[in-house]
């Protein structure tokens, strides 16, 4: 039943011996396989509505899943211990699928694979050219994962070159008085509040994560951040104290990188052993952004669309560049109706998508060219 029978928006009840009910929520994803929870790996997602503890005036059935069909006494019942509506969140603090694929131009498939690949992995890197939503992507997916909006377990930092183990983990820093004094960094301070709350997960996002100095950044954590090396039962001493340290099994890192950045080096070896890559394409053929352009109606829109897709057949083709330059939807995306005018047109095709392409092709002047007057030629 818990494999076959749940759906997402079933309402769940968790009972305690005959006369106790824990908690109501909300189903909000399909059956999960997680292996990694040896004592557990049968998973759903909850979105929970209220986790306090009601009694009934009836005895509650002995068998451990029982399913009441909505409309029924019994349900009906259920739903009255729970008729407080202080107890409910508002509807729109609930993320569901559907919510997910309404925002996001990725096919259902995908994302249940990314689910289940985050669910598994703990830690993933979404890649991909640059427009195809990966920052955008991020925060939804956590949103998603967790089955309801709540930023207070999702943290969001930036790597670059500057950034160091002391601002990620723990160091000294100066004072006002002149001396030194040990803080604690962004990631620090985020594993300690999910250990204070093991029941949630909690979701840390690191945007451009291969523009830092990963080595230097992460430090001990190489080993504490993998899958099987979570919890208290792995802990390792921190550089700059004595204190024990470990990454709880309730946090999740989602990374971000850009693949047409030929700037940065490749991944460290060692970090990218602990990491699952999830590809990004654009997603010009996918079911939501084809109703987001019909949905604006505009014929130079549609032919500037169709001329991206072609120009981006042309770089999957070249051997210089290949799928991780292609040109995402992002550029495309956030208009109305009313804002789908020849300069917005104009605008993108000069500023944005001309100035890549001299980039991609610098030593091939000509094919910029090409390009260039057919994106131009497209919205004439």
């Amino acid at each position: 039943q818990f494999v076959h029978e749940f759906k997402p928006e079933d309402v769940l009840y968790v009972k305690g011996g005959r006369n106790l009910v824990y908690g109501r929520g909300i189903v909000t994803s399909d059956f999960i396989y997680s292996p990694e929870n040896a004592e557990m790996p049968n998973l759903r997602r909850v979105s929970w509505t209220s986790v306090q503890e009601r009694k009934t005036d009836w005895n509650l059935p002995v068998k451990t899943l029982t399913v009441y069909e909505a409309g029924s006494d019994k349900a009906a019942s259920l739903e009255g211990l729970f008729e407080n509506e202080d107890d409910f969140p508002e509807e729109t603090a609930r993320y569901a699928k559907e919510d997910f694929l309404n925002e996001v131009f990725m096919d259902e498939e995908r994302v249940d694979r990314l689910l289940s690949l985050l669910e598994y992995k703990r830690n993933v890197i979404l890649q991909g050219p640059p427009g195809v939503g990966k920052t955008f992507l991020a925060r939804r997916l956590a949103k998603l994962a967790m089955g309801e909006h709540d930023d207070s377990r999702i943290e969001f930092v930036q790597f670059h070159q500057s950034y160091a183990y002391e601002d990620f983990v723990m160091g000294l820093r100066p004072t006002a008085e002149g001396g030194f004094e040990l803080r604690t960094g962004a990631f620090y301070d985020f594993c300690k509040k999910a250990a204070d709350d093991p029941d949630r997960t909690y979701y840390f996002i690191i945007d451009e994560i291969n523009r830092g100095n990963l080595s230097k950044i992460f430090g001990e954590l190489f080993m504490l951040i993998e899958n099987d090396k979570r919890g208290p039962n792995n802990k390792l001493q921190l550089l700059y104290s004595r204190e024990r340290f470990y990454v709880p099994s309730n946090v999740y890192l989602i990374g971000m990188m850009n693949t047409a950045d030929r700037s940065l080096a490749m991944l460290d070896y060692a970090l990218r052993r602990r990491f699952a890559f999830f590809d990004l394409r654009p997603g010009f053929d996918s079911k939501g952004f084809i109703a987001y352009r019909d949905s604006l109606g505009n014929p130079k829109l549609n032919n500037l669309l169709a001329c991206t897709v072609k120009l981006n057949a042309a770089i999957s083709d070249d051997d210089t560049l290949g799928d991780g330059f292609c040109i995402g939807h992002s550029y495309f995306c956030g208009m109305k109706a009313a804002d789908v005018t020849d300069a917005k047109l104009s605008a993108i095709v000069e500023y944005e998508l001309a100035p890549m392409l001299r980039e991609y092709w610098f030593d091939e002047p000509s094919k910029v060219r090409e390009w260039t007057d057919a994106l131009r030629k497209s919205i004439k």
